[in-house]
């Protein structure tokens, strides 16, 4: 019996590991349904953000046209597209998620359907596009 509560606490923390949504996950495109990138998700002072690790559909040397400011004709891949979300329970919120096709910002959550499966919800307002992206590691 107490072997088994030990392998169970020894255990325990690598399910829960497996059950964040921190690593590179493989986008969708919405028209195609084609793999279209890879999104790293990492965390930084508290807070989850995403960046663009490498495009499945484009040269890795292609640039943001539609993004504005600082961002403006930027190399995607290495960019932030998702910023500062903050866990609240099992999902994560309070953040944003650009969008580099068109430049714009949108609210955002995100939440694992299961340990291989993101769902990443972009919304203004009652209007909403959600996701799936699947894990590549």
């Amino acid at each position: 019996m107490r072997l088994i509560l030990a392998l169970f606490i020894l255990g325990f923390p690598v399910i829960a590991l497996a059950q964040t949504p921190f690593g590179k996950w493989k986008t969708i495109d919405d028209d195609t349904g084609e793999a279209k990138s890879i999104v790293e998700i990492y965390q930084k002072d508290g807070k989850l953000y995403g960046k663009i690790a490498d495009l499945l559909q484009k040269p890795n040397d292609t640039l943001c046209d539609k993004c504005q400011g600082d961002l403006k004709d930027k190399v995607l891949v290495g960019m932030d597209i998702i910023y500062a979300m903050e866990q609240d329970g099992d999902k994560y919120s309070e953040g944003e998620i650009m969008d580099p096709e068109n430049g714009k910002y949108y609210d955002c959550k995100l939440w694992l359907d299961d340990k291989n499966t993101l769902k990443v919800r972009g919304y203004i307002g009652f209007f909403y596009r959600t996701q799936t992206w699947y894990r590549t590691e």
